[in-house]
């Protein structure tokens, strides 16, 4: 039930200019039977992407119940793959230029997921941007229109974090009953197993001294990293380094505590009136999610969602964003510094104002619009939606 067969990253990239090359291409990389000469829409040499996790437990890396990201890899089809590959693309102070760029949110969420257990995570962005990230053809800086400074190492990073929120490995493993403990083993097998039930093809992991510590998941690419569709694929290469039975070691501390929740994305949303921790409000229109909200409480479908932090207040809760407190102000779901905190529920999972969990926008956001969200339906908003909390 996990399987994703067709991941569209197109819209999740960067938001900074939107100029990646329009691409036609149909052929799906590494499976092409005559030379295709246009590199900015079909990765070659680079064909086989890799989303690649860690779980670290000596020491403790990220939230006790979630892997992190170690990177995204372009391998050559045939399990060799190129590192390095443009010099004069390794940039400095990746963080700055993410915020100079409008990212908080990207920053926000690579500053929980994208983790370093040695040295600082900015440093760790940087090492998987020059030696994998600059040697993606779709991502060379001629594959863009009106190219903006660094554009391609955001939709990069983009297309790394968006990715990764398709593969909740913590949580695909605790639907099987894998989970991390300082008694148990585990078979690789097994581990395996329930890994490509989710994926929907093999995938690749990792141990060091027989503790599981890795998962690589393959994908082949339609079109550009930045606008593409990711189709899971099978491994370029026998890899594993696990064998027989290995151990899940816990995380010692920090994070929350762990659920079994078996959605492959966020967990599901509950039905308590009061959440727990930091979550995602993702829009509802007529049964399917469209989109989610960003920190200054906008309706967006082409970002990064915000991540709001939920705290207990009376019989309800606050939310914060990266903007700060989140309201209601004249009707009108607002997060600023300059917003009075308002108390909410959730009613079946999706957040309520005033016990009401219906909100009204002017039309479903595209591209890079934004659209506010209003507890009421007049002036035009014709458009009702349900905002579902989904925990981290």
């Amino acid at each position: 039930m996990f399987s994703l067969p067709l991941l569209l990253l197109g819209g999740l990239a960067s938001t900074v200019s939107a100029t990646p090359k329009a691409c036609s291409i149909t052929t799906l990389s590494c499976q092409n039977t005559t030379v295709v000469s246009d590199l900015c829409c079909f990765n070659h040499p680079g064909g086989q992407l890799l989303l690649t996790q860690f779980w670290d437990s000596e020491p403790a890396t990220g939230p006790s119940n979630s892997w992190t990201i170690h990177g995204l890899w372009p391998d050559r089809c045939d399990g060799t793959y190129d590192s390095y590959c443009d010099s004069s693309r390794e940039y400095t102070n990746l963080r700055s230029s993410l915020i100079s760029a409008g990212e908080n949110d990207l920053v926000d969420y690579m500053e929980t997921y994208w983790k370093s257990n040695s040295g600082t995570d900015e440093s760790f962005w940087k090492h998987e941007w020059d030696k994998h990230g600059t040697c993606i053809s779709t991502l060379e800086t001629s594959c863009y229109t009106s190219y903006t400074a660094r554009e391609e190492l955001i939709d990069y990073l983009h297309a790394t974090v968006d990715l990764f929120k398709t593969r909740n490995t913590y949580n695909i493993l605790s639907s099987a009953g894998i989970t991390p403990s300082s008694s148990k083993t585990y078979t690789a097998s097994a581990i395996k197993s329930a890994l490509q039930a989710a994926h929907g093809k093999a995938v690749t992991i990792g141990c060091k001294s027989g503790v599981f510590n890795e998962v690589w998941y393959h994908y082949n690419v339609r079109g550009s990293v930045a606008t593409g569709e990711f189709v899971p694929a099978a491994p370029d290469g026998t890899k594993d380094t696990c064998s027989g039975s290995v151990t899940y070691r816990p995380k010692s501390g920090g994070g929350s505590t762990p659920t079994t929740t078996t959605t492959n994305t966020t967990p599901a949303p509950t039905s308590t009136s009061v959440p727990s921790g930091s979550g995602y409000l993702n829009a509802v229109t007529s049964g399917s999610s469209k989109g989610c909200l960003i920190s200054a409480g906008t309706w967006y479908v082409s970002g990064t969602c915000a991540t709001y932090t939920a705290a207990a207040s009376g019989a309800g809760f606050t939310l914060t964003s990266s903007k700060g407190k989140c309201g209601v102000t004249s009707g009108k779901f607002v997060c600023s510094s300059s917003t009075t905190a308002a108390v909410f529920t959730l009613v079946g999972g999706k957040l309520a104002y005033n016990g009401v969990s219906t909100w009204y926008g002017s039309a479903v956001p595209s591209g890079t619009t934004q659209i506010d969200v209003y507890t009421t339906s007049a002036s035009g908003r014709t458009v009702a939606l349900e905002l579902a909390w989904s925990g981290n």
